[in-house]
């Protein structure tokens, strides 16, 4: 991957953790408890001046896989 698209990930990340810190504390948490094949995920989006959405997933370990190689990715 090239530097300077890793130079602003990084500085992207940054900024998301300084303006979220309680999603980023939300998932730090969870997922250092571990998140076991079979967790079911749900999200709920609020959009001004519409009615909420929420869909969810069962965690499987495709997606356990998947994760566990986007985290060696970052070292």
């Amino acid at each position: 991957m090239n530097p300077m698209t890793l130079m602003k990930l990084a500085g992207l990340g940054k900024k998301f953790r300084s303006t979220h810190p309680k999603i980023v504390s939300f998932f730090q948490k969870q997922i250092a408890t571990g998140i076991p094949d079979g967790t079911i995920l749900e999200m709920t989006i609020r959009k001004p001046g519409e009615e909420p959405v929420t869909a969810n997933m069962r965690v499987t370990e495709s997606d356990l896989e998947l994760l566990r190689e986007l985290k060696n990715l970052n070292g």
